[in-house]
């Protein structure tokens, strides 16, 4: 006997001894009195033993067929044998119309050995910042270098901008890696989108943040951007201060990467395009909200030509005396400007796209020019998340246009050497 049914015995002996009334033992065991008459004479009849449920050892009514489950856990052992059971009975629902409770699925995956339960670590504590009220006063953003694509694709990084009130994503990217280009990229798109937030909350990388304490008080570039759409940009000191993207990093690792992988998708082009659809899912499920329905996002007052030169890397330039300038080894001429003297010593700004396209801007205007002399391009600076890629892009390059070694026989292995020594003429 359970429990509940011990108890049971307990109250239908005291009416059976007259010691309580039977509308007194149906209040007490949240039955009919009618159901009362039935367990007393069951008691009187069979004794103790005719008060355990009738169920007990039968197959339920509502239970799924037999054959239906080894449908569904064969459809999981082949698609989605590392989803958790969520995740696949999602699925299961979405494109095969099997509904059923994640609860009953994580119980037949688990007898399968398909799913184990994993032991809970204990976390460490750390203060919860109450969400902002309004949507758009604070975007979080990060960085997550992952194996998004698996084998199918390169390896990259995804950045992930999510507002604080919501949780709702506002821009998902799949780079090669954590760069400015990477970052101002996917700003685009939310302005685009929802338009300008209030403040901007990442981490303490160079991306961001200038860290050397010989240059303190410069700016980047992501942040000279910002501060001229006037985002206020917030620097977080620890990763458990901005723990709504980081959270979110995690249940991307394991969501977006299946998705990919049912989608197909091998590449950065095709992932990109794709995202969008994504991000509507995503939203759907976990978006929350806000606590005050004010938007805080504001429009965007700069047109498409500005936010190009905004969206880009600027640098200051001093022309010389004949209107010239060097960038990246290249000597620079600007052109119908005559012997004037206006422009001479003038600063101007050179805004290089990352296509390596270049606009000069001096007080606003577009200034024209021509390439005078061109030299090398420097080599570029990496940092410890990008030279992953730089490597990978080498090897590219050296796989293409291999080094060419002359054959054993080629001429030039018959001349003698300059350094070799010549025998004095008689």
């Amino acid at each position: 006997m359970s429990r509940k049914e011990v108890d049971r015995v307990g109250v239908m002996q005291q009416v059976a001894e007259r010691r309580i009334l039977q509308q007194e033992a149906a209040a007490r065991l949240g039955i009919s009195v009618r159901q009362v008459k039935r367990l007393l004479a069951r008691l009187r009849g069979e004794g103790p033993q005719g008060l355990v449920s009738r169920r007990r050892g039968r197959r339920p009514n509502n239970a799924f067929p037999q054959d239906l489950r080894q449908e569904i856990v064969a459809l999981v052992r082949s698609h989605y044998a590392d989803f958790g059971p969520t995740l696949a009975a999602e699925k299961l629902t979405e494109r095969h119309g099997h509904v059923l409770s994640v609860e009953t699925l994580r119980q037949w995956m688990q007898a399968e050995g398909l799913w184990q339960v994993r032991a809970r670590r204990v976390a460490a504590i750390h203060p919860r910042r109450p969400r902002r009220p309004c949507r758009g006063e604070l975007v979080q953003i990060d960085g997550s270098p992952h194996d998004w694509l698996e084998d199918r694709g390169p390896r990259c990084t995804l950045i992930v901008f999510i507002d604080d009130a919501t949780g709702a994503l506002l821009g998902l990217r799949l780079a090669p890696s954590e760069s400015t280009q990477a970052y101002m990229e996917t700003l685009r798109e939310v302005l685009q989108q929802h338009g300008r937030p209030v403040a901007l909350y990442s981490d303490r990388h160079s991306i961001f943040r200038v860290n050397h304490p010989d240059h303190e008080g410069e700016v980047t570039q992501f942040t000279r951007a910002l501060q001229t759409l006037d985002i206020q940009p917030i620097h977080a000191r620890t990763p458990q201060a901005k723990g709504r993207v980081e959270r979110a990093n995690q249940t991307l690792q394991d969501r977006l990467v299946k998705e990919l992988r049912l989608q197909g998708i091998a590449d950065l082009e095709s992932a990109n395009a794709w995202l969008p659809r994504f991000i509507e899912d995503f939203n759907r499920r976990y978006r929350v909200a806000p606590a005050n329905p004010t938007d805080a996002f504001r429009p965007v007052l700069h047109s498409p030509q500005e936010i190009d030169q905004i969206l880009c890397l600027q640098h200051p330039r001093t022309l010389s005396k004949n209107l010239s300038f060097q960038f990246h080894n290249r000597l620079y001429q600007l052109r119908g400007y005559g012997r004037g003297y206006r422009l001479r010593g003038a600063r101007i700004t050179v805004c290089e796209a990352f296509d390596g396209t270049l606009t000069l801007l001096h007080q606003g205007k577009v200034l024209d020019y021509s390439i005078l002399q061109e030299g090398a391009r420097p080599i570029p600076l990496d940092d410890e998340k990008s030279v992953h890629l730089t490597v990978d892009q080498a090897r590219i390059l050296q796989a293409q246009h291999p080094q060419w070694k002359p054959a054993p026989d080629h001429p030039w292995r018959r001349y003698p050497s300059s350094t070799s020594s010549q025998e004095p003429s008689p």
